[in-house]
């Protein structure tokens, strides 16, 4: 008996007492896809574990969003920003009054031109606390890859209801941008690397700044 003869036929023997072919119901799993993982507050969980990851984490109600968001950028010494088309106006508008140009990305900007723009401001399509990732499936309110991997900073503003447990649960809400054929940007915490020697080094390969606003 040859080595492949041995392997199928110690699978034959594992499987000789099983009557359904579906492995699905042959081993009920009680345990639901996308279920929420319980924890005592995801919330906290989501804002230690981006702190975690080096990102800046403000938290505030939803109608103080727009002040935040432009004390954040002022204080982090931003200039120039672009926005993408679908955010709310009083963002802008708060923005625009600190101070900072705004940059519309239409038409679309060159990499040169987004090179030279100091930050980015994007709301986000999901959150996730066990891991402190946020995702983006680029909609309107969030624009096109390139606007938050090219600025040295981004602000993403996070709703409270938009924060889930886990993965899982994440994907699922994820799904009809998936079915849509969106593309998804999955980002924990600022750009940077350890693979040279075990030395951080950030901005490698998008913004060397992440603010995180958790609007509540």
């Amino acid at each position: 008996m040859n080595a492949r003869e041995e392997i199928l036929g110690r699978v034959r023997s594992a499987l000789a007492d099983v009557t359904q072919p579906d492995p699905e119901l042959d081993v009920p799993i009680t345990w639901e896809y996308g279920r929420a993982t319980a924890m005592p507050d995801v919330l906290d969980r989501f804002v230690e574990m981006c702190e975690d990851y080096k990102a800046t984490v403000a938290r505030c109600g939803a109608a103080d969003v727009a002040a935040r968001v432009a004390d954040l950028l002022g204080g982090a010494g931003v200039r120039s920003v672009v926005l993408p088309s679908g955010l709310e106006q009083t963002w802008r508008q708060a923005i625009e009054a600190a101070g900072i140009t705004v940059h519309d990305d239409d038409p679309p900007l060159s990499r040169a031109e987004l090179n030279a723009i100091d930050g980015v401001v994007t709301a986000s399509a999901v959150s996730i606390a066990e891991t402190g990732t946020i995702v983006l499936d680029h909609a309107a309110d969030q624009g096109r890859r390139a606007l938050t991997l090219v600025p040295d900073t981004h602000l993403v503003v996070v709703r409270a209801d938009q924060v889930v447990s886990d993965v899982p649960e994440a994907v699922a809400r994820l799904a009809d941008a998936v079915t849509a054929g969106a593309p998804l940007t999955w980002i924990s915490g600022p750009s940077a690397t350890s693979d040279i020697e075990l030395s951080r080094v950030e901005g490698v390969h998008g913004p060397r700044n992440l603010f995180v606003v958790l609007a509540e």
